[in-house]
C-alpha cells in the first residue's frame, strides 16, 4: 500500500513543475495562489502534529488519544481568485478537536497573500510567519519549528533551480559576473557567480546562482563545468568584467566562443585613472566611439587615434583602455542590433543592486543557505520583467555563419600541421 502524502507536499510538487515548465498565462498569480495554499496546509498539518504530539508518519503513542482522517477541501476568497486548501481531520479525541489556525486564517487571505509574494519576492522571514499567525490576543499559533519548515520551501525550490537540465536552451550570448556577499556571519564577503543568457529565439534565462568562494580560477571553472554537465552548450559570445580568474576559466570552458569585456566596467576602471574630471566627459565620448564603432578594423583605427592623443596626459587611463582592447570590441562581429545588449553585465547589475537593497532590509538572512535562498527569490522574480530580444530569420542567419567561422578557426587553432611529403627527386641528379 502506497504511503500517503501529507497535501501540503503535494501542493509544493505543484509549485515545483510550475517553476520546471516555466507555465503560461498569469504565472506569478498562479504562484501566490500555490504560496498560500502552501503555506495555510503547513501550518494547519503542524498544528495537527503539536495536539497529536506526533509527526504525519509516526505510530500513535503521543499525549494525545486520536488520529488523523484525512481532509476536507475549504478555500479563501482573495485578490488571485477563490484559493482553495486542504484541511486536516482529527478523529477520537476525547474533545472535538478544533484547529485555530483554520478560525484564525478567515478573512486575511491579503496578510497570507502578501506572505506568499514575498516568499517569491525575497524570501521568507521567520518574522512575517510568525506574525501571521498570532491572534488577536497575542498568542503564536505555530511554533518555531513550523515557521522553519514552512521557509525551506524556498531551499527547495532554489535546488530545482540550481539542478536543473539545461540541455534544451541553445544559448547564443552568456552573460557571467559575481556579487558579494556575506555568506557566513563574521566572515569577509565572498563571490556568488550567476549567469544568465539569450537563445536564438531572443528569449532571456537565468541559468546559475551559486557561491563561487572568490572570484578565482577554479571556482569559476567549477560554476562553468556545473552548466555544461547539465547540457549548456557553447555560446557564441561570452560576457564578464575584468575579473581575472573568471577570464581565464571562461577561456579555458569555452574556447570556440569569443569573450566580451563588460565596457560598463571597462569605462569605470578608466573614469578611475582621469585625474581631471573636467576632462572626463570628452575623453569618455572618445573612448565610447572607439568601443562601439561599426567594425572591428574601424575600431583599431580610432584606437591609434585616441592613444595619440590622450596618453602623454593620462598615460594609465591610455594604458587601461589599451588592456584586453579585442575583448572590449568583440560584440562589433555581431549583429548590430544585438550590440547594445550583449556589450556589458548590465542586466546582472541591476539584479545585483535590487539584492542589495532586499539585504539591507533583512540583514538576519546572512548565513549561506538563508543567503542563496534571499537571492535566488530576488533574482527569479526580476526576471519575469525580462524583455525579449529581437532576432530576426536575417540575424539568425548571421548567427548560424557566425558559429560555422568560429568552429572553423578552432578547428585550424587545434588541428597538427602535416609535415610536408620527402621529395621522391634525386638532390644529385636534379631530376
Amino acid at each position: 500500500m502506497a504511503k500517503r502524502i501529507p497535501a501540503s507536499v503535494q501542493t509544493d510538487q505543484s509549485i515545483r513543475q510550475l517553476l520546471s515548465s516555466g507555465g503560461s498565462g498569469d504565472v506569478r498569480s498562479e504562484l501566490i495562489r500555490l504560496g498560500v495554499r502552501r503555506i495555510v496546509e503547513e501550518a494547519l498539518e503542524r498544528e495537527v502534529s503539536d495536539f497529536l504530539g506526533r509527526g504525519f508518519y509516526q505510530r500513535e503513542g503521543g499525549e494525545v488519544k486520536g488520529y488523523r482522517n484525512g481532509y476536507r477541501s475549504a478555500d479563501l476568497d482573495s485578490a488571485e481568485g477563490k484559493i482553495e486548501f486542504a484541511v486536516p481531520q482529527v478523529s477520537d479525541t476525547d474533545e472535538p478537536y478544533e484547529s485555530k489556525i483554520r478560525r484564525h486564517i478567515k478573512g486575511r487571505s491579503e496578510q497570507l497573500e502578501h506572505l506568499a509574494t514575498e516568499m517569491f519576492a525575497r524570501g521568507l522571514s521567520t518574522r512575517d510567519i510568525e506574525a501571521a499567525f498570532t491572534d488577536d490576543g497575542g498568542n503564536k499559533l505555530l511554533s518555531k519549528s513550523a515557521v522553519s519548515d514552512i521557509t525551506e520551501v524556498l531551499w527547495q525550490q532554489y535546488e530545482q533551480f540550481a539542478t536543473r537540465d539545461l540541455s534544451g536552451l541553445e544559448i547564443q550570448y552568456l552573460f557571467m559576473d559575481g556579487v558579494a556577499e556575506r555568506l557566513n556571519p563574521g566572515e569577509r564577503r565572498e563571490a556568488v557567480l550567476c549567469a544568465w543568457g539569450i537563445d536564438s529565439e531572443g528569449n532571456k534565462h537565468l541559468l546559475h546562482l551559486a557561491p563561487g568562494t572568490k572570484e578565482d580560477t577554479t571556482s569559476c571553472r567549477e560554476f562553468i563545468q556545473d552548466m555544461k554537465r547539465r547540457g549548456l552548450c557553447d555560446p557564441l559570445l561570452v560576457t564578464t568584467d575584468g575579473a581575472p580568474g573568471l577570464i581565464k576559466a571562461v577561456e579555458e570552458c569555452f574556447p570556440r566562443s569569443a569573450r566580451q569585456r563588460c565596457l560598463v566596467h571597462k569605462m569605470r576602471n578608466i573614469q578611475v585613472k582621469v585625474t581631471d574630471e573636467q576632462v572626463w566627459p570628452e575623453l569618455k565620448a572618445e573612448a565610447t566611439s572607439v568601443y562601439q564603432a561599426a567594425n572591428p578594423e574601424t575600431a583599431r583605427l580610432l584606437k591609434e587615434s585616441f592613444v595619440k592623443r590622450w596618453q602623454k596626459k593620462f598615460p594609465t587611463a591610455v594604458a587601461c583602455f589599451e588592456e584586453d582592447f579585442q575583448a572590449c570590441i568583440a560584440h562589433l562581429i555581431f549583429p548590430i542590433t544585438h550590440r547594445r545588449a550583449i556589450r556589458s553585465t548590465n542586466l546582472l547589475e541591476r539584479l545585483f543592486e535590487e539584492n542589495r537593497r532586499r539585504t539591507k532590509v533583512l540583514p538576519h538572512a546572512f548565513g549561506e543557505r538563508p543567503m542563496l535562498k534571499l537571492m535566488f527569490a530576488a533574482v527569479i522574480r526580476a526576471t519575469e520583467k525580462w524583455r525579449k530580444l529581437k532576432v530576426t530569420n536575417f540575424e539568425r542567419e548571421q548567427l548560424r555563419q557566425l558559429r560555422e567561422e568560429m568552429n572553423d578557426q578552432f578547428k585550424r587553432r587545434h588541428t597538427p600541421a602535416v609535415p610536408p611529403a620527402p621529395s621522391t627527386f634525386s638532390s644529385k641528379t636534379g631530376t
